[in-house]
């Protein structure tokens, strides 16, 4: 009897060149997978890769488009069929186990409705998983695995077929939000999101609020995810829900301003296409635990 067919993976990485050692780490834990058939691209985005390992392949954009797109810049990138998943991954994560991979595709095999597969994400020096890295409400117990909505867009396992269906990223988000778009999407094609807190992959803890057009962006982008994923009724009650949470979590900032004006910015247009979710799924994401108003 034959082998067994090794399972396939697009592995997208995109960099900026900014992160020399912690993106060689990356690209050596990926590389480092056993018992997969990996085809990886790195998205140099605005720049020239400086750094490319032998046999992975490359695209260079002549301009920095942001994560989503470059992401789905690197998703069409491997020539041929794509392969069976497409792993999105930062360039200053780690795979800590050359094993990580099979035991994300084995939680697939378990799961056939799952579109995408979320593993836990940790401090490589303290162990530290932040809570919005666990993408469902209540994120106390990180080791707890179960069906989720949303997804840590950072290092997320996707059913290539699934992906490529629900239109991948909205890559005109820039940064932000992406993922509420995507697994919303997901969702409305009758797949769920799985969390695997049993499967522990690292990235450093740091601070969304580095980034510069971090408050403009975030407000921007929850209207937007709104106005092209939601039915009509539920558009205010998400507004007013995020409108309210962002007041208090921003509150003592000097960026509340830029907040509102990101907000506005949304309202005034620019989200793109509208494909609202069906009623069925506003309640199959009710039943999940996050109902699509926070």
């Amino acid at each position: 009897m034959g082998r067994e067919a090794k399972r396939t993976v697009d592995v997208v990485v995109l960099t900026m060149n900014d992160r020399d050692a912690e993106f060689r780490t990356a690209m050596a834990s990926v590389l480092a997978q056993q018992d997969v058939d990996l085809r990886v691209v790195i998205v140099g985005n605005g720049v020239e890769p400086d750094y490319v390992p032998d046999g992975v392949r490359t695209v260079m954009l002549g301009e920095n488009v942001g994560i989503p797109q470059g992401r789905n810049v690197g998703a069409e990138a491997p020539p041929g069929n794509g392969a069976e998943f497409v792993l999105f991954f930062d360039n200053d994560a780690v795979l800590p186990a050359p094993d990580t991979l099979t035991r994300l595709i084995a939680e697939f095999d378990r799961r056939p409705q799952a579109a995408y597969v979320q593993p836990r994400i940790a401090d490589p020096a303290t162990g530290e998983t932040l809570g919005r890295w666990v993408p469902r409400l209540r994120s106390s117990d990180v080791r707890r695995s179960g069906v989720v909505t949303v997804m840590a867009e950072g290092i997320v396992l996707v059913r290539r077929a699934d992906f490529d269906a629900a239109g991948g990223w909205p890559g005109h988000f820039f940064l932000f939000h992406e993922g509420i778009d995507l697994s919303w999407r997901l969702w409305d094609l009758g797949r769920v999101g799985w969390y695997a807190g049993d499967i522990e992959v690292h990235h450093p803890a740091t601070n969304p609020a580095r980034h510069k057009p971090f408050y403009r962006l975030v407000a921007r982008n929850r209207v937007w995810v709104a106005r092209r994923r939601l039915p009509a009724p539920l558009i205010p009650a998400y507004l007013a829900s995020w409108v309210v949470i962002s007041l208090w979590r921003f509150r003592s900032s000097r960026n509340l301003g830029v907040w509102i004006r990101g907000f506005a910015e949304g309202l005034r247009g620019g989200a793109g296409e509208r494909h609202p979710m069906s009623w069925r799924t506003v309640w199959r994401l009710t039943r999940a635990g996050r109902p699509p108003i926070v």
